[in-house]
C-alpha cells in the first residue's frame, strides 16, 4: 500500500511517497519517491506513480528530484559525494556545537564570522597543543604573543597597505562582488593566480564569456581591493590602526627584543598563536575562508649564507616528502636530501622544516596520501616571497591550503628597519652583523580543524563518526554507568573525579541506552568509553570500549589511568591492554 507523507524540516514541508510491504511476516515502510513541496503537487504526482505501480512499473526517482530532497532523506538513497560530505560535516558541527555562524540569532549578520562551541573549541585547543609540543617545543622555538591591533605605520613598513589586495569584480545587474580570480578559476577549472594583472583578468572574463554566478548578469571591470580591516583608536579616533592580516608581523616587531633578552642565536625560530583578520570579499566554505581566523605561526630566522648548516638534518634526510611541482599533474615523492641535491628548494633548512611540517600534520591524524606540498609559481606567491611551497590537504572541498610556507628573505626586517629607523641587525657566532633571512610556516588553526574532521569522518555500525586522534579528540574518554543510581553511580563519579584530577578530559554520560551513549560519543570522536556495571563494584574493574573497532577489554580500576594514558599515546595495542 502506497501513501503520502509530509515531513517538516527546518520549518519547510516536504512530501514523499511511502509504501508498506509485508516481508517475513513484518510490515516494513520504504520511501519510493519525492513528491514536491506542496500538497497539491504531491497528490498529482502520486496519482501517476501509483498508476504506474498498478501496471507493475517501477517508479523512477530522477536526479532533479533528488536535489529537492532535504539532506536527512537524500542520504538514505545516495552514497555521500563531496558536496554531501561537506554538508554532513556542517550538520554534525552545528548539531554538536563544534562550530556555527556567529550572532546567529540576528538573521541579518554578515557572513564570514564563526563561533566555536565546547567540543569544537576543545578540538582547536588540542590542535594548538599538539603543534606546540611537536614543533615548537621539539625544535626549541621561542613563543610570543603579540597585539592583534597595530598602528598603520607597521603596515606601511610591511608593505601591506600598498600590496595586500585581492582582485574583485562586480555584477552590473545584481551588484554582487566576487573574487575575480576565484570566479574565473571555478569556471575554467584551473588555478588562476590572484596576482595576475587586472587587464589579463578582464580579458579572461571577456574571452570565456564569464557571467555572474548568482544571476547570470554581465560583469564589470576588475579592480583591486585592499583586504586590511581598519580600526580607530583614541577618544576621537585620532590614531589610525588596523587589525593584523597575519600574525607574523608581531614576531618581526619582537625580533630585536628577543635578541637582547633571550640571547637569541640564529638559526632560531619564534612562534605565535593568535587571531588574524582579512576583509574577504565573498566569505564561503564555512571556517576555511572567514573574516576572523586563527594562525599558528613559526618564523625561522637564519643566516642565508649558512642555509645548509642544520644540526638535525640527518633525522629527516631519508624522509619522503610529497610534492606537486610546477607544471606537473601528479604528486612525486622526494627525500629531504633529494630536494636539496636537485635544487628544488634553496637549502637544507627549508627541506628540514618541510619534512617536520609534513610529519606533524600526519601524526595529527591526516593520512599521508592526503598530504602534499605544492610548488607555487612566481606570479601566484605572495609579494615578499622568493620561494613558496603551500602545504595542502585533500578534502571534500578539493586540495585545501593549510599552511603557507614562504621564503621571506630579509624583506620584512629591512622594511621595518627603514620605516621605524631602528637597527634590526643581529650578531652571528663569528661576530658578523647581518639582517637574517626568514623561512615562514604559517598554519591555519581553523582550516586544520576542518581538514582533520573531513579526513576522520567514518561510517560505523551506529552511523557516521569522527575517528579523531585520541590526542586531538575533545574528550579522552566517556564514563558510562550502566545504572544511574546506587553503588554503580557512586563508583562512576569516583572514577570521573580521579581521572579529572589526573588531567584527563572526561565526559560523564549517565543516561540513555548504552548503545545510544556509545553512538553519541563515537560521533564527536571520543576514542574510549568506560562502562561501569555491577561486576565493577564487586571486582573493582571496568570495561573499556574502543571507538574504531568497537572491541572491549576489562581492566582493573587501579590500572585505569596508566592504561588510558598508554592508549592515548599509542604506546600499547588495545587488545593487549586488558582482558
Amino acid at each position: 500500500m502506497a501513501f503520502i507523507v509530509k515531513k517538516t524540516i527546518n520549518k519547510k514541508d516536504y512530501y514523499y511517497l511511502n509504501e508498506n510491504k509485508r516481508v517475513d511476516g513484518k510490515v516494513k515502510t520504504k520511501t519510493i519517491a519525492y513528491l514536491g513541496k506542496t500538497k497539491k503537487k504531491a497528490e498529482e504526482k502520486a496519482k501517476g506513480i501509483i498508476s504506474n505501480m498498478t501496471e507493475h512499473k517501477k517508479p523512477e526517482i530522477r536526479k532533479e528530484d533528488l536535489k529537492e530532497f532535504p539532506q536527512q532523506i537524500r542520504e538514505k538513497i545516495l552514497p555521500m559525494n563531496s558536496e554531501e560530505k561537506y554538508n554532513k560535516i556542517l550538520e554534525i558541527a552545528s548539531r554538536k556545537s563544534l562550530f556555527y555562524p556567529a550572532a546567529e540569532i540576528y538573521p541579518a549578520s554578515p557572513a564570514g564570522f564563526w563561533d566555536f562551541g565546547p567540543i569544537g573549541q576543545s578540538i582547536r585547543r588540542k590542535i594548538i597543543d599538539f603543534w606546540r609540543h611537536e614543533l615548537v617545543q621539539k625544535e626549541n622555538i621561542l613563543e610570543v604573543h603579540g597585539s592583534q591591533i597595530l598602528p598603520a605605520s607597521v603596515f606601511e613598513g610591511s608593505g601591506h597597505l600598498k600590496s595586500f589586495s585581492d582582485p574583485i569584480v562586480q555584477c552590473m545587474k545584481c551588484k554582487k562582488f566576487e573574487r575575480a580570480d576565484k570566479l574565473i578559476s571555478e569556471v575554467l577549472k584551473k588555478e588562476i593566480p590572484e596576482s595576475l594583472p587586472t587587464e589579463k583578468l578582464d580579458k579572461l572574463i571577456q574571452n570565456n564569456n564569464i557571467k555572474c554566478a548568482k544571476c547570470g548578469g554581465k560583469l564589470g571591470k576588475v579592480s583591486k581591493f585592499n583586504m586590511m580591516v581598519e580600526t580607530m583608536v583614541g577618544r576621537e579616533g585620532e590614531f589610525k590602526t588596523f587589525l593584523r592580516p597575519e600574525a607574523c608581523q608581531s614576531i618581526f616587531l619582537n625580533f630585536l627584543r628577543m635578541c637582547k633578552t633571550m640571547r637569541l642565536k640564529i638559526p632560531q625560530g619564534i612562534a605565535q598563536i593568535g587571531g588574524a583578520f582579512r576583509n574577504e570579499i565573498s566569505p564561503r566554505q564555512s571556517i576555511t575562508r572567514s573574516i576572523e581566523f586563527s594562525q599558528m605561526e613559526a618564523e625561522i630566522f637564519f643566516d642565508s649564507e649558512k642555509i645548509n648548516d642544520i644540526t638535525n638534518f640527518s633525522d629527516v634526510a631519508k624522509y619522503k616528502i610529497r610534492l606537486l611541482r610546477l607544471g606537473k599533474e601528479t604528486i612525486e615523492e622526494f627525500s629531504a636530501e633529494d630536494l636539496v641535491k636537485k635544487k628544488i628548494v634553496p637549502g637544507k633548512l627549508i627541506a628540514y622544516y618541510m619534512a617536520r611540517t609534513q610529519q606533524v600534520w600526519n601524526e595529527m591524524g591526516i593520512s599521508y596520501d592526503k598530504l602534499r606540498f605544492r610548488e607555487v609559481d612566481k606570479d601566484e606567491r605572495a609579494f615578499y616571497s622568493l620561494a613558496t611551497f603551500d602545504f595542502e590537504v585533500e578534502t571534500c572541498l578539493g586540495w585545501l591550503e593549510i599552511i603557507a610556507n614562504n621564503y621571506r628573505t630579509d624583506y620584512d626586517l629591512k622594511g621595518h628597519m627603514e620605516h621605524s629607523r631602528t637597527n634590526l641587525e643581529c650578531l652571528t657566532d663569528d661576530g658578523k652583523k647581518i639582517i637574517p633571512h626568514i623561512w615562514e610556516i604559517s598554519a591555519g588553526v581553523d582550516r586544520t580543524m576542518f581538514a582533520i574532521l573531513d579526513n576522520c569522518l567514518k561510517e560505523g555500525k551506529e552511523g557516521l563518526y569522527f575517528s579523531l586522534n585520541p590526542k586531538i579528540a575533545s574528550f579522552n574518554c566517556a564514563i558510562l554507568p550502566l545504572v544511574n543510581n546506587g553503588e554503580i553511580l557512586d563508583l562512576s563519579k569516583d572514577i570521573e573525579k580521579e581521572l579529572k584530577n589526573s588531567w584527563f578530559d572526561v565526559f560523564f554520560d549517565p543516561s540513555g541506552s548504552i548503545g545510544r551513549r556509545y553512538a553519541r560519543n563515537d560521533e564527536i570522536g571520543t576514542p574510549f568509553c568506560i562502562t561501569i556495571d555491577g561486576e565493577s563494584v564487586k571486582n573493582k574493574d571496568v570495561t573499556i570500549r574502543d571507538r574504531d573497532t568497537t572491541r572491549q577489554i576489562r581492566v582493573k580500576i587501579s590500572e585505569l589511568k596508566k592504561i588510558l594514558r598508554q592508549l592515548i599515546n599509542g604506546e600499547i595495542e588495545f587488545e593487549k591492554a586488558g582482558k
